[in-house]
C-alpha cells in the first residue's frame, strides 16, 4: 500500500470525564498499536513519535465531533470496533463496505463516552481498480 501523506497533523477534543475517555481511547486505539503520553494536564495517543488524538478535560466537552482513523486492514476495522465496545463504546455502525463512499471503503463506527462519532477505516485501492476495470 502506498504510504499516504498526513494532513492533519493533530486534533484536541475537550471530554467530560478525561479517565472515562482516556481508558476508552486507550483500548479503542490498542488495534493500531497506539501509545499513551502526558501531555500536561491532557493525555495524548498516536504512534510513536506522533502526538495525534489528544483529549482535554478543560473546559465542556465539544459539540460531537467525527473522527475517521486510517486503518492498515479491514482486521484492523473489526479490531477496533470490537475493542470500542468492549471499552464502553456505542455502535454507530458494524464494520462492513460503505460503496456509497468508493468500492473499496471499509469502516466501522463506535460513539465514545461523550457522543463523538469515532470511525476506523481502510481505504481497499485495489477495490477502486477492480470497479473500474469491470
Amino acid at each position: 500500500m502506498t504510504e499516504r501523506p498526513v494532513f492533519i497533523d493533530h486534533i484536541t477534543i475537550r471530554v467530560g470525564d478525561l479517565e472515562r475517555s482516556r481508558a476508552f481511547y486507550r483500548a479503542a486505539l490498542a488495534p493500531f498499536g497506539s501509545h499513551e503520553l502526558e501531555a500536561g494536564d491532557d493525555v495524548a495517543f498516536g504512534p510513536t513519535g506522533a502526538e495525534d488524538l489528544v483529549l482535554s478535560g478543560s473546559g465542556p466537552p465539544h459539540a460531537p465531533l467525527h473522527i475517521a482513523l486510517a486503518a492498515s486492514s479491514r482486521g484492523q476495522v473489526v479490531a477496533f470496533h470490537a475493542a470500542a465496545l468492549a471499552a464502553g463504546g456505542e455502535d454507530n455502525g458494524p464494520p462492513g463496505l460503505r460503496p456509497e463512499y468508493h468500492p473499496g471503503y471499509y469502516a466501522a463506527y463506535v460513539l465514545d463516552p461523550d457522543g463523538h462519532n469515532v470511525e476506523a477505516v481502510f481505504h481497499d485501492r485495489s477495490a477502486d481498480a477492480s470497479s473500474q476495470r469491470a
